[in-house]
C-alpha cells in the first residue's frame, strides 16, 4: 500500500506517530506490569449525535484499514522516542516488532448509525489494541463528520447533483479525505485532483472569476474559454453584470452552452431570472449552478429555483457546524484476571475460547459506557423502514439474526473487506432510504430511531 493512498506526503513512511503520548506510556506500564498482553477488547461510538442531526454516517473506514496496515515503527521513529525518552528500550523493542495481528469489526462504510452504536470493534491484546486509539478516532471523527453533512446536503438537493469544492478551506490533507467522505455522503463529483487521483473520485472545474479580469473584457474572456474548453463549458456570469455576460455567453458559445455559473446575490432571485434569459435566447438546455457558501439550509431553501447543481466548500469541510463527530474508543471488555492467552479472534465466555470480564467508565458528568462485547442489529417495522438501533451484548435474538450490521474488516491482523469507493456510496443511498422519512428534516430533533439496549442495558 503506497502512502500516498492514505492522502500523507510521500516523506511519511508510516502512520504509527499519528498519536497521542500517553498510548505509548500506557504502553510501557502494562508492560512492566505484565497485562499488556490482556486480551481485550474496543469500541469505537458515540454518546450522542451532533446537536439537531437525525443520523450519523460511518465514513473512513477505508483509510482507517489503510492506517492500520502501516501502523509500523521504523528505525527512525524508533530513534526519534529513545532521544526524547518517552518509553524505555523494553517498549522501544516491542515497537519494533509490532504488527496489528488482532481482528476488527465495524459497521461497513456509509451505514447510518445512532448514539451508542458499536461503530467499530477492535480486539487483540491491550497493547496493540490501544496504539491504535487516536489514528481510528482522528479518521472516523473527521470523515463521519463531513459524510453526515454531505448526506443532508444530498437530502435536501434531492435530484440535482453536489460538487464539493472546498479543498481551499482547510487542510490541504483534510481537502482530501474531506472530498472522499463526501463522495460516500452523496455527492457527485470533486474540485481536488489529488482526491480524483487517490479516490477515482470523478472531478470538474472550469473557472475563477480572476480568469475574466485576466482580460480586457468579458467576452474576449467568454471566447478564450469557448475556444479552450468547448461549447460544453460553464461560465462564470457574475463577475460584472450578470444579464451582460448571460447574453455574451449565449453570443459565443450558442444555445449548446453547457452552463452558467452564479457565485453572488440573491441566488433565488437571480437563478429565476437567469433562467428565464437563457430560454429566451434559445439556450434551453443550458444548465445553472449556484455556488457561494452554501449549506444545506442554503440548498433547501432554493428547491423551488430553477438550479440544476450545487458547489459546496467551507460549510462541507467543516462539517456544516459539527467538525467531528465526537466519538470514543473505550475499553469494553478484557480477560478475566490473570488470563492473559488466547487467540486474537476469542468470542468471549459464551464460545469457550477466552473467558470475557466487561468493563466500563462510570464517571459522572454523562461521560459513562456501557460495559461487554457488544452486536448490534436494526429492527424494521411493518413497512421495511428502520424502527430502533438494538445494542446487546448477550446472544442475538433470532428474529434480528439477519439484520446484524458489523461485518468483518480485519482477521488475524489481515485486511478482509476493502471495497471500491462507490460501493459504500451506494450503501448510504440505500441506508439513508429505508430511514422514516423525518430523517431528511433539517430541523433540530431526534435521533430518528431509538437506540435499544438488549439484556437490560441502558444509553447513556
Amino acid at each position: 500500500m503506497n502512502v500516498a493512498d492514505l492522502g500523507l506526503p510521500v516523506d511519511v513512511p508510516s502512520t504509527a506517530l499519528f498519536t497521542d503520548q500517553y498510548e505509548l506510556t500506557m504502553l510501557r506500564a502494562a508492560l512492566k506490569a505484565g497485562t499488556a498482553g490482556r486480551r481485550s477488547v474496543f469500541e469505537v461510538f458515540t454518546r450522542r449525535l451532533p446537536d439537531g442531526r437525525r443520523y450519523g454516517v460511518v465514513a473512513g473506514t477505508g483509510r482507517v484499514l489503510d492506517a492500520v496496515e502501516n501502523f509500523r515503527f521504523d528505525a527512525d521513529l524508533l530513534r526519534f522516542l529513545r532521544e526524547k525518552d518517552i518509553v524505555d528500550e523494553e517498549t522501544l523493542d516491542w515497537l519494533a516488532r509490532y504488527r496489528f495481528s488482532g481482528d476488527i469489526w465495524g459497521y461497513p462504510e456509509g451505514e447510518v448509525y445512532f448514539p451508542g452504536s458499536p461503530i467499530m470493534r477492535v480486539e487483540g491484546t491491550f497493547g496493540e489494541c490501544v496504539l491504535l486509539e487516536t489514528v481510528i478516532l482522528s479518521i472516523l471523527n473527521h470523515d463521519s463528520a463531513i459524510a453526515a453533512a454531505a448526506s443532508r446536503m444530498a437530502s435536501a438537493a434531492g435530484d440535482r447533483p453536489l460538487i464539493e469544492m472546498g479543498a481551499r478551506r482547510t487542510h490541504e490533507l483534510a481537502a482530501v479525505a474531506a472530498a472522499r467522505s463526501a463522495y460516500v455522503g452523496g455527492f457527485a463529483t470533486t474540485s481536488d485532483l489529488a482526491a480524483g487521483f487517490r479516490y477515482n473520485i470523478p472531478t470538474v472545474g472550469t473557472s475563477a472569476h480572476a480568469f475574466t479580469l485576466l482580460h480586457d473584457n468579458e467576452r474576449d474572456a467568454f471566447r478564450a474559454q469557448v475556444d479552450a474548453l468547448g461549447r460544453d463549458t460553464t461560465l462564470l456570469v457574475d463577475t460584472y453584470d450578470v444579464g451582460e455576460a448571460v447574453r455574451t455567453a449565449v453570443e459565443i458559445a450558442g444555445p449548446e452552452l453547457g452552463a452558467v455559473r452564479i457565485d453572488s446575490g440573491d441566488l433565488l432571485l437571480v437563478a429565476h431570472r437567469v433562467r428565464q434569459q437563457l430560454d429566451e435566447l434559445g439556450a434551453t438546455e443550458t444548465k445553472i449552478v449556484v455556488t457561494s457558501d452554501l449549506d444545506e439550509y442554503a440548498i433547501a431553501s432554493l428547491a423551488a429555483a430553477p438550479v440544476d447543481a450545487y458547489g459546496v466548500g467551507t460549510q462541507l469541510v467543516t462539517g456544516s457546524g459539527h467538525p467531528t463527530a465526537s466519538m470514543v474508543y473505550k475499553l469494553v471488555a478484557r480477560a478475566e484476571s490473570g488470563d492473559s492467552t488466547g487467540s486474537a479472534g476469542f468470542t468471549g465466555s459464551a464460545g469457550g475460547e477466552v473467558p470475557l470480564v466487561p468493563v466500563a467508565k462510570k464517571s459522572s458528568g454523562g461521560k459513562t459506557s456501557i460495559g461487554g462485547r457488544k452486536w448490534a442489529a436494526r429492527r424494521l417495522d411493518a413497512h421495511g423502514y428502520a424502527e430502533a438501533e438494538v445494542v446487546g451484548t448477550g446472544p442475538v435474538p433470532a428474529d434480528l439474526a439477519d439484520r446484524q450490521l458489523l461485518v468483518e474488516l480485519v482477521k488475524g491482523g489481515e485486511v478482509v473487506a476493502r471495497e471500491p469507493l462507490d460501493a459504500a456510496r451506494d450503501r448510504h443511498a440505500a441506508a439513508r432510504a429505508n430511514l422514516p422519512l423525518s430523517a431528511t428534516q433539517l430541523s433540530r430533533g431526534e435521533p430518528v430511531i431509538p437506540t435499544e439496549y438488549a439484556h437490560g442495558g441502558s444509553g447513556s
